[in-house]
């Protein structure tokens, strides 16, 4: 392995050439919001796709792409049992959990056995299989950064009891699980820890800034800012992050490897800035701020970009325009 964590030899996996091709992946969480992306991306890249997802906070109405497809298929187990698939695998990318802070409030034991459980399961498929093996972390691993922007060497600031220990616990236990496996048993890992990203298919209703700001300037509605709104954040378009996704997959790299976008803003700024892409006229509403919520959030991006050569590309504008076009058409008396 060199400095930079890529295989000796730095060859990437996967590859044009016939015998380096990917053609067979499995997607955990493949019915989610990110995950969906991604099915639709390998499929269009010419790899057949097993989506496993129990739906707990998926939906197969992020699958109408594929319905009818020949080389898909949804497997609705639950990745926190044992779970295997036929054939040969080439690659397996585990993005099962849910993800917003709604959903792992809601589901706190299904989230540490996503992130334990089913983080093991998929471990052992893509050993079994000799698989290149995928783990979706987080920038919570960073918890409440004292390092700004944060750096794949920092080892976090993170309340392992706090309101959000079930998804930051979860997913820095899955990041010791995947580095053991490789370690130990000579699976080839590598680690992406993704920043917020937004974009088509979130739920409304996820709690998340995007998709609640867009919501409630669509409805004229009030904005719901956390404390003073002062708090950062950097948003990655959905598209961003699945070829950042990709390219770690097909690489020689081992991680952890940040995929975001470097540019930061206040909650405040976001709100204001999707009131405006609205044409909304809807005030802001300060309400009170969740417990341990981060108050910076940006990702240094230097070692995806030397590495694998990737970064964002999707204008921050277009982005949410293309997203707000989206939630629009959900809206009841939508175009």
């Amino acid at each position: 392995m060199d400095r930079s964590g890529r295989d000796a030899g730095g060859s990437d996996r996967f590859g044009p050439d016939d015998d380096r091709r990917l053609r067979r992946a499995v997607v955990t969480g493949g019915a989610g919001f990110v995950g969906s992306h991604l099915c639709d991306r390998l499929r269009e890249e010419g790899a057949s796709v097993v989506c496993v997802d129990n739906l707990l906070t998926g939906s197969v109405d992020n699958l109408a792409a594929r319905a009818d497809d020949p080389g898909f298929v949804l497997d609705r187990s639950d990745v926190s049992e044992e779970f295997d698939v036929e054939g040969p695998v080439d690659l397996v990318l585990h993005l099962a959990s849910p993800a917003s802070p709604h959903d792992y409030a809601r589901h706190p034991i299904e989230t540490l056995r996503a992130g334990a459980h089913g983080t093991l399961n998929a471990l052992e498929l893509a050993r079994r299989k000799g698989a290149r093996f995928l783990l979706a972390s987080t920038s919570e691993v960073y918890g409440d950064p004292l390092v700004h922007p944060q750096v794949e060497s920092y080892w976090g600031n993170v309340n392992p009891v706090g309101p959000r220990s079930q998804y930051d616990e979860a997913k820095r236990f899955a990041e010791a699980l995947t580095t053991a496996y490789r370690t130990a048993l000579g699976v080839d890992t590598v680690i992406v820890r993704l920043f917020n990203t937004y974009g088509p298919r979130m739920r409304p209703t996820d709690g998340r800034a995007v998709p609640t700001f867009i919501t409630q300037a669509l409805a004229g509605r009030p904005l719901t800012v956390a404390g003073d709104g002062a708090q950062t954040r950097s948003i990655c378009y959905v598209d961003d992050t699945v070829s950042g996704i990709l390219a770690a997959a097909a690489s020689g790299h081992r991680g952890p490897v940040n995929i975001g976008n470097p540019v930061e803003l206040s909650v405040l700024e976001l709100a204001e800035h999707i009131r405006e892409l609205c044409s909304s006229s809807s005030p802001v509403e300060f309400v009170e701020r969740p417990g341990d919520d981060p108050t910076l959030r940006r990702p240094d991006i230097g070692l995806a970009r030397t590495a694998f050569g990737w970064q964002p590309v999707v204008d921050f504008d277009k982005g949410l325009a293309m997203t707000i076009d989206w939630f629009a058409r959900l809206a009841p008396g939508g175009p």
